[in-house]
Protein backbone atom coordinates (compact mmCIF):
# COMPACT_ATOMS: atom_id res chain seq x y z
CA UNK A 1 0.00 0.00 0.00
CA UNK A 2 1.31 3.55 -0.79
CA UNK A 3 2.45 5.51 2.07
CA UNK A 4 0.89 8.91 2.89
CA UNK A 5 3.41 11.35 2.83
CA UNK A 6 4.86 13.26 5.82
CA UNK A 7 2.95 16.91 4.30
CA UNK A 8 0.00 14.71 4.49
CA UNK A 9 -2.56 15.90 6.62
CA UNK A 10 -5.01 12.54 7.68
CA UNK A 11 -8.74 12.41 7.31
CA UNK A 12 -11.04 13.47 10.65
CA UNK A 13 -10.07 11.72 13.48
CA UNK A 14 -12.61 9.73 15.70
CA UNK A 15 -13.72 12.69 18.42
CA UNK A 16 -14.19 11.81 21.57
CA UNK A 17 -16.29 14.40 22.71
CA UNK A 18 -19.30 16.30 21.65
CA UNK A 19 -17.50 19.61 21.50
CA UNK A 20 -14.43 17.72 18.94
CA UNK A 21 -17.99 16.65 17.14
CA UNK A 22 -18.70 19.66 16.76
CA UNK A 23 -15.56 20.95 16.06
CA UNK A 24 -14.86 18.49 13.27
CA UNK A 25 -18.08 18.91 11.60
CA UNK A 26 -17.66 22.56 11.28
CA UNK A 27 -14.38 22.63 10.02
CA UNK A 28 -15.87 20.37 6.80
CA UNK A 29 -18.90 22.29 6.82
CA UNK A 30 -17.47 25.95 6.64
CA UNK A 31 -15.49 25.82 3.56
CA UNK A 32 -18.53 23.51 1.96
CA UNK A 33 -20.78 26.42 2.84
CA UNK A 34 -18.75 29.23 1.23
CA UNK A 35 -18.03 27.05 -1.31
CA UNK A 36 -21.72 26.22 -2.16
CA UNK A 37 -22.85 29.41 -1.69
CA UNK A 38 -19.97 30.92 -3.59
CA UNK A 39 -22.38 28.94 -6.55
CA UNK A 40 -25.39 30.16 -5.50
CA UNK A 41 -23.76 33.94 -5.63
CA UNK A 42 -23.05 33.52 -9.35
CA UNK A 43 -26.65 32.61 -9.83
CA UNK A 44 -27.80 35.78 -7.38
CA UNK A 45 -25.77 37.80 -9.72
CA UNK A 46 -27.44 36.82 -12.84
CA UNK A 47 -30.76 37.57 -11.13
CA UNK A 48 -30.07 40.90 -9.75
CA UNK A 49 -28.48 41.61 -13.13
CA UNK A 50 -31.44 41.19 -15.09
CA UNK A 51 -33.80 42.13 -12.76
CA UNK A 52 -32.49 45.94 -13.70
CA UNK A 53 -32.54 45.24 -17.19
CA UNK A 54 -35.97 44.47 -18.82
CA UNK A 55 -39.50 44.86 -17.11
CA UNK A 56 -40.11 41.02 -17.62
CA UNK A 57 -36.28 39.91 -17.82
CA UNK A 58 -36.70 38.15 -14.17
CA UNK A 59 -39.55 36.48 -15.01
CA UNK A 60 -37.67 35.08 -17.69
CA UNK A 61 -34.82 33.97 -16.42
CA UNK A 62 -36.96 32.77 -13.70
CA UNK A 63 -39.16 30.40 -15.74
CA UNK A 64 -35.90 29.32 -18.31
CA UNK A 65 -33.77 28.52 -14.74
CA UNK A 66 -36.55 26.03 -12.80
CA UNK A 67 -36.29 23.50 -15.57
CA UNK A 68 -32.73 24.19 -15.74
CA UNK A 69 -32.58 23.17 -11.78
CA UNK A 70 -34.72 20.36 -12.04
CA UNK A 71 -32.23 18.51 -14.40
CA UNK A 72 -29.32 19.87 -12.44
CA UNK A 73 -30.58 18.37 -9.24
CA UNK A 74 -30.94 14.87 -10.75
CA UNK A 75 -27.96 14.73 -12.49
CA UNK A 76 -26.41 16.05 -8.90
CA UNK A 77 -28.19 12.99 -6.93
CA UNK A 78 -26.64 10.67 -9.61
CA UNK A 79 -23.29 11.95 -9.14
CA UNK A 80 -23.74 11.43 -5.03
CA UNK A 81 -22.51 8.32 -4.83
CA UNK A 82 -19.08 9.72 -5.22
CA UNK A 83 -19.16 11.05 -1.58
CA UNK A 84 -20.47 8.26 0.05
CA UNK A 85 -18.17 5.96 -1.43
CA UNK A 86 -14.72 7.71 -1.50
CA UNK A 87 -15.69 8.77 2.11
CA UNK A 88 -16.14 5.31 3.41
CA UNK A 89 -13.44 3.98 1.55
CA UNK A 90 -11.03 6.89 2.85
CA UNK A 91 -12.36 5.38 6.51
CA UNK A 92 -11.60 1.67 5.74
CA UNK A 93 -7.91 2.66 4.81
CA UNK A 94 -8.28 2.23 1.47
CA UNK A 95 -7.06 5.50 0.20
CA UNK A 96 -6.25 4.14 -3.38
CA UNK A 97 -9.77 3.87 -4.27
CA UNK A 98 -11.02 7.08 -3.99
CA UNK A 99 -9.05 8.30 -6.90
CA UNK A 100 -10.69 5.58 -9.01
CA UNK A 101 -14.41 6.54 -7.82
CA UNK A 102 -13.76 10.17 -8.47
CA UNK A 103 -12.56 9.27 -12.26
CA UNK A 104 -15.03 7.19 -12.71
CA UNK A 105 -17.58 9.38 -11.25
CA UNK A 106 -16.99 11.85 -13.51
CA UNK A 107 -17.18 9.92 -16.48
CA UNK A 108 -20.73 9.41 -14.54
CA UNK A 109 -21.32 13.18 -14.46
CA UNK A 110 -20.15 13.97 -18.41
CA UNK A 111 -22.64 11.31 -19.38
CA UNK A 112 -25.41 12.86 -17.10
CA UNK A 113 -24.22 16.48 -18.46
CA UNK A 114 -24.94 15.62 -22.10
CA UNK A 115 -28.15 14.07 -21.23
CA UNK A 116 -29.40 17.04 -19.49
CA UNK A 117 -28.54 19.42 -21.61
CA UNK A 118 -29.83 17.68 -24.87
CA UNK A 119 -33.14 17.59 -23.03
CA UNK A 120 -32.73 21.67 -22.29
CA UNK A 121 -32.30 22.31 -25.57
CA UNK A 122 -36.07 21.94 -25.94
CA UNK A 123 -36.87 24.89 -23.52
CA UNK A 124 -39.59 26.67 -25.40
CA UNK A 125 -41.73 23.17 -25.95
CA UNK A 126 -41.23 22.15 -22.34
CA UNK A 127 -42.40 25.42 -20.79
CA UNK A 128 -45.52 25.42 -23.67
CA UNK A 129 -46.35 22.23 -22.20
CA UNK A 130 -46.33 23.09 -18.70
CA UNK A 131 -48.77 26.02 -19.72
CA UNK A 132 -46.98 29.01 -19.95
CA UNK A 133 -47.64 31.92 -21.95
CA UNK A 134 -45.95 32.30 -25.29
CA UNK A 135 -43.71 35.46 -24.01
CA UNK A 136 -42.40 33.65 -21.29
CA UNK A 137 -41.88 29.94 -23.32
CA UNK A 138 -40.13 31.82 -26.45
CA UNK A 139 -37.68 33.83 -23.90
CA UNK A 140 -37.39 31.45 -21.05
CA UNK A 141 -36.61 28.73 -23.62
CA UNK A 142 -33.38 30.74 -24.81
CA UNK A 143 -32.16 30.65 -21.20
CA UNK A 144 -32.93 26.97 -21.05
CA UNK A 145 -30.42 26.31 -24.55
CA UNK A 146 -27.93 28.85 -23.02
CA UNK A 147 -27.90 26.72 -19.91
CA UNK A 148 -27.70 23.59 -21.56
CA UNK A 149 -24.38 24.01 -22.79
CA UNK A 150 -22.88 24.26 -19.44
CA UNK A 151 -24.78 21.65 -17.93
CA UNK A 152 -21.67 18.79 -18.65
CA UNK A 153 -19.30 21.33 -16.36
CA UNK A 154 -21.29 22.24 -13.80
CA UNK A 155 -21.65 18.19 -12.95
CA UNK A 156 -18.14 17.46 -13.67
CA UNK A 157 -17.18 20.11 -11.14
CA UNK A 158 -19.38 18.90 -8.20
CA UNK A 159 -18.20 15.53 -9.04
CA UNK A 160 -14.75 16.50 -8.61
CA UNK A 161 -15.51 18.66 -5.36
CA UNK A 162 -16.95 15.73 -3.85
CA UNK A 163 -14.06 13.63 -4.12
CA UNK A 164 -12.13 16.39 -2.45
CA UNK A 165 -14.34 16.90 0.43
CA UNK A 166 -14.20 13.29 1.06
CA UNK A 167 -10.53 12.98 1.73
CA UNK A 168 -10.62 15.94 3.27
CA UNK A 169 -9.91 19.14 1.12
CA UNK A 170 -13.10 20.72 0.77
CA UNK A 171 -10.92 24.51 0.51
CA UNK A 172 -10.12 24.39 -3.51
CA UNK A 173 -14.01 23.91 -4.34
CA UNK A 174 -14.73 26.80 -1.98
CA UNK A 175 -11.75 28.91 -3.79
CA UNK A 176 -13.00 28.05 -7.17
CA UNK A 177 -16.41 28.54 -6.68
CA UNK A 178 -15.95 32.23 -4.93
CA UNK A 179 -13.27 33.42 -7.66
CA UNK A 180 -15.68 32.44 -10.23
CA UNK A 181 -18.29 35.03 -9.10
CA UNK A 182 -15.61 37.93 -10.44
CA UNK A 183 -15.87 35.95 -14.38
CA UNK A 184 -19.34 35.77 -13.96
CA UNK A 185 -20.02 39.34 -13.02
CA UNK A 186 -18.03 40.88 -15.37
CA UNK A 187 -19.57 38.42 -18.28
CA UNK A 188 -23.21 39.18 -16.79
CA UNK A 189 -22.59 43.11 -17.41
CA UNK A 190 -21.13 42.51 -20.66
CA UNK A 191 -23.43 40.05 -22.06
CA UNK A 192 -26.62 41.43 -20.11
CA UNK A 193 -26.58 45.01 -21.37
CA UNK A 194 -24.26 44.47 -24.50
CA UNK A 195 -20.88 46.49 -23.65
CA UNK A 196 -17.99 46.11 -25.68
CA UNK A 197 -19.95 46.18 -29.31
CA UNK A 198 -21.62 43.33 -28.03
CA UNK A 199 -25.86 42.98 -28.27
CA UNK A 200 -28.21 43.33 -25.43
CA UNK A 201 -28.59 39.88 -24.77
CA UNK A 202 -31.09 39.91 -21.16
CA UNK A 203 -32.13 37.24 -19.20
CA UNK A 204 -30.57 34.62 -21.87
CA UNK A 205 -27.14 36.47 -21.75
CA UNK A 206 -27.37 36.29 -17.53
CA UNK A 207 -27.54 32.59 -18.71
CA UNK A 208 -24.23 32.68 -21.20
CA UNK A 209 -22.41 34.09 -18.49
CA UNK A 210 -23.25 31.05 -16.10
CA UNK A 211 -22.37 28.77 -18.96
CA UNK A 212 -19.02 30.32 -19.50
CA UNK A 213 -17.91 30.49 -15.46
CA UNK A 214 -19.38 26.87 -14.96
CA UNK A 215 -16.67 26.18 -17.83
CA UNK A 216 -14.06 27.68 -16.15
CA UNK A 217 -14.83 26.37 -12.73
CA UNK A 218 -14.34 22.73 -14.22
CA UNK A 219 -10.94 23.40 -15.54
CA UNK A 220 -9.16 24.99 -12.09
CA UNK A 221 -10.53 21.97 -10.23
CA UNK A 222 -9.83 19.55 -12.22
CA UNK A 223 -6.39 21.33 -12.44
CA UNK A 224 -6.17 21.12 -8.51
CA UNK A 225 -7.14 17.81 -8.39
CA UNK A 226 -4.60 16.15 -10.86
CA UNK A 227 -1.38 17.98 -9.41
CA UNK A 228 -2.30 17.34 -5.53
CA UNK A 229 0.00 16.35 -3.54
CA UNK A 230 -1.33 13.34 -2.54
CA UNK A 231 -2.33 12.08 -5.63
CA UNK A 232 -0.09 8.43 -5.85
CA UNK A 233 -1.69 8.11 -1.75
CA UNK A 234 -5.70 8.69 -3.19
CA UNK A 235 -5.27 7.05 -6.48
CA UNK A 236 -5.87 10.02 -8.88
CA UNK A 237 -3.66 8.31 -11.77
CA UNK A 238 -4.14 4.92 -10.62
CA UNK A 239 -5.15 2.13 -13.42
CA UNK A 240 -9.14 2.22 -13.80
CA UNK A 241 -9.09 -1.69 -14.99
CA UNK A 242 -11.03 -3.85 -13.46
CA UNK A 243 -12.95 -1.36 -11.42
CA UNK A 244 -15.51 0.16 -13.83
CA UNK A 245 -17.78 -1.79 -11.90
CA UNK A 246 -17.78 0.34 -9.26
CA UNK A 247 -19.69 2.79 -11.53
CA UNK A 248 -22.95 0.42 -11.05
CA UNK A 249 -22.17 0.99 -7.33
CA UNK A 250 -22.21 4.67 -8.01
CA UNK A 251 -25.64 4.40 -9.64
CA UNK A 252 -27.23 1.95 -7.18
CA UNK A 253 -25.99 4.59 -4.57
CA UNK A 254 -26.97 7.67 -6.80
CA UNK A 255 -30.08 6.79 -8.59
CA UNK A 256 -32.43 6.45 -5.62
CA UNK A 257 -31.12 10.17 -4.12
CA UNK A 258 -31.29 10.92 -7.89
CA UNK A 259 -35.07 10.31 -7.24
CA UNK A 260 -35.05 11.68 -4.02
CA UNK A 261 -34.11 15.33 -5.03
CA UNK A 262 -35.76 14.77 -8.49
CA UNK A 263 -39.08 14.22 -6.05
CA UNK A 264 -37.97 17.97 -4.70
CA UNK A 265 -36.84 19.42 -7.38
CA UNK A 266 -39.82 19.09 -9.83
CA UNK A 267 -42.28 19.58 -6.62
CA UNK A 268 -40.18 23.33 -6.92
CA UNK A 269 -40.51 23.40 -10.53
CA UNK A 270 -44.36 23.01 -10.17
CA UNK A 271 -44.25 25.55 -7.76
CA UNK A 272 -42.35 27.72 -9.98
CA UNK A 273 -45.29 26.94 -12.63
CA UNK A 274 -48.03 27.96 -10.15
CA UNK A 275 -46.20 31.52 -9.75
CA UNK A 276 -46.49 31.64 -13.21
CA UNK A 277 -49.69 31.44 -13.09
CA UNK A 278 -50.02 34.23 -11.11
CA UNK A 279 -48.58 36.79 -13.36
CA UNK A 280 -45.28 37.92 -14.47
CA UNK A 281 -44.83 39.99 -10.98
CA UNK A 282 -45.73 37.17 -9.05
CA UNK A 283 -43.01 35.26 -10.58
CA UNK A 284 -40.56 37.20 -10.34
CA UNK A 285 -41.09 37.83 -6.38
CA UNK A 286 -41.69 34.35 -6.21
CA UNK A 287 -37.59 33.43 -7.88
CA UNK A 288 -36.42 36.36 -6.06
CA UNK A 289 -37.56 34.95 -2.52
CA UNK A 290 -36.82 31.29 -3.09
CA UNK A 291 -33.07 32.11 -4.41
CA UNK A 292 -33.18 33.72 -0.74
CA UNK A 293 -34.21 30.68 0.58
CA UNK A 294 -31.93 29.22 -1.75
CA UNK A 295 -28.82 31.24 -0.20
CA UNK A 296 -29.19 30.18 3.34
CA UNK A 297 -30.33 26.48 2.22
CA UNK A 298 -26.57 26.73 0.84
CA UNK A 299 -25.20 26.81 4.61
CA UNK A 300 -27.58 23.63 5.36
CA UNK A 301 -25.73 21.70 2.17
CA UNK A 302 -22.55 22.42 3.95
CA UNK A 303 -24.28 21.03 7.19
CA UNK A 304 -25.52 18.20 4.78
CA UNK A 305 -21.77 17.62 3.10
CA UNK A 306 -19.86 17.41 6.43
CA UNK A 307 -22.75 15.47 8.41
CA UNK A 308 -22.90 12.71 4.77
CA UNK A 309 -18.72 12.77 5.04
CA UNK A 310 -18.04 12.16 9.01
CA UNK A 311 -21.04 9.71 8.58
CA UNK A 312 -19.75 8.01 6.43
CA UNK A 313 -16.24 8.02 7.43
CA UNK A 314 -17.82 6.40 10.85
CA UNK A 315 -19.56 3.56 8.87
CA UNK A 316 -16.25 3.02 7.22
CA UNK A 317 -13.97 2.90 10.48
CA UNK A 318 -17.05 0.55 11.98
CA UNK A 319 -17.36 2.95 14.55
CA UNK A 320 -21.22 3.24 15.34
CA UNK A 321 -21.41 5.69 17.98
CA UNK A 322 -19.53 7.76 16.40
CA UNK A 323 -22.35 8.00 13.19
CA UNK A 324 -24.97 8.26 15.56
CA UNK A 325 -22.73 11.55 16.74
CA UNK A 326 -22.14 12.66 13.31
CA UNK A 327 -25.41 12.72 12.60
CA UNK A 328 -27.83 14.51 15.19
CA UNK A 329 -24.53 17.09 15.71
CA UNK A 330 -25.18 17.87 12.32
CA UNK A 331 -28.73 18.07 12.87
CA UNK A 332 -28.19 20.13 15.97
CA UNK A 333 -25.98 22.31 14.27
CA UNK A 334 -28.14 23.41 11.24
CA UNK A 335 -31.22 24.19 14.09
CA UNK A 336 -29.11 26.86 15.64
CA UNK A 337 -27.94 28.15 12.48
CA UNK A 338 -30.45 28.79 10.24
CA UNK A 339 -32.32 30.08 13.35
CA UNK A 340 -29.86 33.03 13.96
CA UNK A 341 -29.66 33.27 9.75
CA UNK A 342 -33.64 33.46 10.01
CA UNK A 343 -33.81 36.24 12.69
CA UNK A 344 -31.55 38.27 10.50
CA UNK A 345 -33.88 37.84 7.26
CA UNK A 346 -36.99 39.33 9.03
CA UNK A 347 -35.50 41.93 10.32
CA UNK A 348 -33.52 43.15 7.05
CA UNK A 349 -36.21 41.84 4.63
CA UNK A 350 -37.59 45.20 3.23
CA UNK A 351 -33.53 45.78 2.57
CA UNK A 352 -32.99 42.22 0.80
CA UNK A 353 -35.91 43.17 -1.25
CA UNK A 354 -34.69 46.39 -2.40
CA UNK A 355 -31.42 44.90 -3.78
CA UNK A 356 -33.59 41.77 -6.28
CA UNK A 357 -35.91 44.69 -7.60
CA UNK A 358 -36.77 48.51 -8.28
CA UNK A 359 -39.97 47.53 -9.24
CA UNK A 360 -42.51 48.91 -7.01
CA UNK A 361 -44.99 46.15 -7.90
CA UNK A 362 -42.05 42.99 -7.43
CA UNK A 363 -41.00 45.08 -4.05
CA UNK A 364 -44.21 44.35 -1.91
CA UNK A 365 -44.88 40.74 -2.29
CA UNK A 366 -41.54 40.11 -2.07
CA UNK A 367 -41.09 42.01 0.98
CA UNK A 368 -43.94 39.21 2.63
CA UNK A 369 -42.33 36.20 1.34
CA UNK A 370 -39.28 37.02 2.95
CA UNK A 371 -40.74 37.06 6.20
CA UNK A 372 -42.07 33.20 5.38
CA UNK A 373 -38.75 32.48 4.04
CA UNK A 374 -37.27 33.22 7.36
CA UNK A 375 -39.49 30.89 9.63
CA UNK A 376 -39.48 27.72 6.86
CA UNK A 377 -35.45 27.58 6.60
CA UNK A 378 -35.04 26.38 9.23
CA UNK A 379 -37.52 23.39 8.53
CA UNK A 380 -35.68 23.35 5.42
CA UNK A 381 -32.42 22.93 6.30
CA UNK A 382 -33.04 20.38 8.90
CA UNK A 383 -34.24 17.75 6.45
CA UNK A 384 -31.65 18.36 4.04
CA UNK A 385 -28.81 17.51 6.79
CA UNK A 386 -30.83 14.27 7.77
CA UNK A 387 -30.81 13.13 4.31
CA UNK A 388 -27.12 13.69 4.16
CA UNK A 389 -26.91 11.13 7.44
CA UNK A 390 -29.00 8.72 5.73
CA UNK A 391 -26.89 9.47 3.04
CA UNK A 392 -23.95 8.74 4.82
CA UNK A 393 -24.93 4.69 5.56
CA UNK A 394 -25.86 4.62 1.92
CA UNK A 395 -29.32 3.87 3.29
CA UNK A 396 -31.44 6.00 -0.06
CA UNK A 397 -34.61 3.93 -0.57
CA UNK A 398 -36.97 4.59 2.51
CA UNK A 399 -35.78 8.32 2.05
CA UNK A 400 -36.54 8.56 -1.55
CA UNK A 401 -40.21 7.35 -0.52
CA UNK A 402 -40.03 9.73 2.56
CA UNK A 403 -39.24 12.67 0.08
CA UNK A 404 -41.95 11.90 -2.21
CA UNK A 405 -44.36 12.12 0.23
CA UNK A 406 -43.67 15.28 1.64
CA UNK A 407 -43.29 17.04 -1.84
CA UNK A 408 -45.86 15.66 -4.06
CA UNK A 409 -48.68 13.80 -1.32
CA UNK A 410 -48.46 17.53 0.86
CA UNK A 411 -46.37 19.99 -0.47
CA UNK A 412 -47.67 20.35 -4.20
CA UNK A 413 -51.36 19.85 -3.60
CA UNK A 414 -51.09 22.85 -0.54
CA UNK A 415 -49.48 25.18 -2.96
CA UNK A 416 -51.64 25.10 -5.34
CA UNK A 417 -54.71 24.88 -2.87
CA UNK A 418 -52.97 27.99 -0.78
CA UNK A 419 -51.89 30.16 -3.85
CA UNK A 420 -54.46 29.79 -6.31
CA UNK A 421 -57.94 28.24 -4.43
CA UNK A 422 -57.64 30.28 -1.54
CA UNK A 423 -55.83 33.21 -2.84
CA UNK A 424 -52.92 33.64 -0.74
CA UNK A 425 -50.64 34.44 -4.28
CA UNK A 426 -46.90 33.81 -3.52
CA UNK A 427 -47.49 33.70 0.48
CA UNK A 428 -49.84 30.70 -0.16
CA UNK A 429 -46.91 29.36 -2.06
CA UNK A 430 -44.92 29.43 0.72
CA UNK A 431 -47.09 28.11 3.50
CA UNK A 432 -46.88 24.79 1.31
CA UNK A 433 -43.99 24.73 1.80
CA UNK A 434 -43.10 25.41 5.11
CA UNK A 435 -45.45 22.44 5.99
CA UNK A 436 -43.82 19.96 3.82
CA UNK A 437 -40.07 20.37 4.67
CA UNK A 438 -41.44 20.46 8.47
CA UNK A 439 -42.72 16.74 7.65
CA UNK A 440 -40.00 15.52 5.90
CA UNK A 441 -37.47 17.03 8.94
CA UNK A 442 -40.18 14.39 11.02
CA UNK A 443 -39.80 11.54 9.00
CA UNK A 444 -36.56 11.37 8.07
CA UNK A 445 -35.37 12.20 11.88
CA UNK A 446 -37.45 8.95 12.55
CA UNK A 447 -35.71 6.70 9.52
CA UNK A 448 -32.06 8.07 10.80
CA UNK A 449 -32.70 6.92 14.60
CA UNK A 450 -34.13 3.37 13.45
CA UNK A 451 -30.87 3.54 11.21
CA UNK A 452 -28.70 4.14 13.85
CA UNK A 453 -30.15 1.14 16.38
CA UNK A 454 -28.59 -1.77 14.25
CA UNK A 455 -25.26 -2.19 12.47
CA UNK A 456 -24.29 -0.84 9.64
CA UNK A 457 -21.69 -1.92 7.25
CA UNK A 458 -20.08 -0.13 4.33
CA UNK A 459 -21.03 -0.48 0.95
Amino acid sequence: MTTLPAHARPLRPPARTLSEHVALTFALALPVMFGRAGLLIAITVALVVVGHAGPNDQAYFAAGFAPHMLVLVFGMGLVAGVTVLSAQANGAGNAQQCGRIWRLGLLLAAACGIGAAVLLLWGRAILQLAGQTDDIAIHGGEVMRALALGMPAILMFLATTSFLESIGRPRPGMIVSLAANLVNLALCWIFVFGEFGLPAMGASGAALALTVTRWCMLAAIIGYALALPERDYYGVRAPLAGHYHTIGTLLRIGAPLALAMGFESVAFTATTMFAGWLGNDALAAYQDAINVNAFVFMLALGLQTATSVRVADAVGRNDQVGLRLAGWVGAGLNVGLLTAVGVVIWFSRDAIAAVFTSNPVVHAPLVSALGLVAVISVADGLQAVLIGATRGVADTVVPTVLQGVSFWVIMVPLNYYFSVTAGFGINGLFFGIGISVLAASLFLAVRFALLTRRHIRPV
